[in-house]
C-alpha cells in the first residue's frame, strides 16, 4: 500500500492505495472513531491480490492531523468524493466499520448512484427513526464522560470494549496510543465524532442505501446498542445481515477470515 495525502482547508488527509488495476473492483475501507488504516491490516493482507483497496486515516485521526475538528459528516463523504476523483476510482463499494460506516452512509446520501455496494461492519443506521432523544443528547456530551477516565485506564477499557480476542484489542490498543502524547485531544475527538453523528442523524436525511448492502455485527458488540440497531436495520430494510460469533465491535479484527469471505463474496457478486 502506498501512502498518499490529500489537502483540505482544515488539514491534510492521509490515505492508503494498492496498485489499482482497472478492470478490478475497488474497496474502500474506512475505519471507525478513534481508529486509523491499520484497523483494516487483516483485510489488506488477504483482499490485496483480488480487489484494489483504499484506507484512509480520517480526519483528526493517526496521520491525518493535525487537523480542526469543525468539520460535519457531510464535510467527510465530500473529501472521500474528491479522493476518489484524485485517483480516478468509479463505483468503489464502500466498507466502513462503525463511524466508517456513518461516512458511507453520507456518501451515499451526498452522491447517489455512485456506489457499487455498501458493507456496513459494526455500525448502525443514520436515519432519525432509530434514534432516542436521550441517545442523541448523549452523543452530544460523550467527550465529558470519557474525561472522567485516566488515560491509562481508558486505553484499556478502550481495546476490552472493542474486540473479545487479544489480538483484536492489542490491535486497538496500539491505535489508541497513537494519541499517547495528547490523552485529551483523543477525548475531544470522541466527542466531536458522536456530536458530529447526533447532528446527522437530526437532519432527518433520507439516508437511502441505493445499492446492494450487506451488514456484519459481532455477537458481542458492547458498544451501545449495535447490536439492537443492525436487527431492526435489516428487518426494516430488508439488508442481509451476518451476525458473527465470537466477535465484538471490531468484528473484522477478532474474526478476519470470516468478514474477508463475507466481503469478497458481497463484492464479486455485485
Amino acid at each position: 500500500m502506498t501512502e498518499k495525502v490529500f489537502e483540505t482547508p482544515l488539514g491534510t488527509i492521509h490515505y492508503w492505495v494498492n496498485d489499482l488495476i482497472k478492470e478490478r473492483t475497488t474497496l474502500v475501507l474506512l475505519p471507525g472513531l478513534t481508529a486509523d488504516h491499520t484497523l483494516f491490516d487483516l483485510q489488506v493482507d488477504t483482499l490485496e491480490c483480488q480487489f484494489n483497496l483504499l484506507a484512509w486515516d480520517a480526519p483528526g485521526h493517526a496521520a491525518s492531523r493535525p487537523f480542526a475538528l469543525s468539520f460535519t459528516l457531510k464535510d467527510k463523504a465530500v473529501w472521500l468524493h474528491q479522493i476518489l476523483e484524485q485517483e480516478g476510482i468509479e463505483r468503489p463499494v464502500l466498507v466502513g466499520q462503525s463511524m466508517g460506516g456513518y461516512v458511507s452512509q453520507e456518501f451515499l446520501q451526498e452522491f447517489p448512484g455512485e456506489a457499487k455496494g455498501f458493507v456496513s461492519i459494526d455500525s448502525a443506521p443514520l436515519q432519525r427513526k432509530y434514534y432516542t432523544a436521550i441517545e442523541l443528547w448523549l452523543l452530544k456530551r460523550t467527550e465529558h464522560m470519557y474525561r472522567a477516565y485516566p488515560w491509562k485506564a481508558l486505553v484499556r477499557q478502550g481495546a476490552k470494549g472493542c474486540a473479545e480476542t487479544e489480538r483484536g484489542r492489542e490491535m486497538m490498543r496500539n491505535m489508541m496510543l497513537t494519541y499517547n502524547d495528547d490523552p485529551r485531544y483523543y477525548c475531544r475527538l470522541v466527542g466531536h465524532g458522536y456530536r458530529m453523528l447526533a447532528e446527522a442523524v437530526e437532519l432527518r436525511l433520507p439516508y437511502a442505501i441505493d445499492c446492494p448492502a450487506l451488514l456484519i455485527c459481532g455477537e458481542q458488540d458492547q458498544a451501545g446498542s449495535a447490536k439492537s440497531y443492525n436487527l431492526r436495520w435489516a428487518k426494516g430494510s430488508g439488508h442481509r445481515l451476518e451476525r458473527i460469533a465470537h466477535a465484538g465491535h471490531n468484528s473484522n479484527t477478532d474474526q478476519p477470515e470470516k468478514v474477508n469471505n463475507l466481503i469478497a463474496e458481497f463484492a464479486c457478486s455485485l
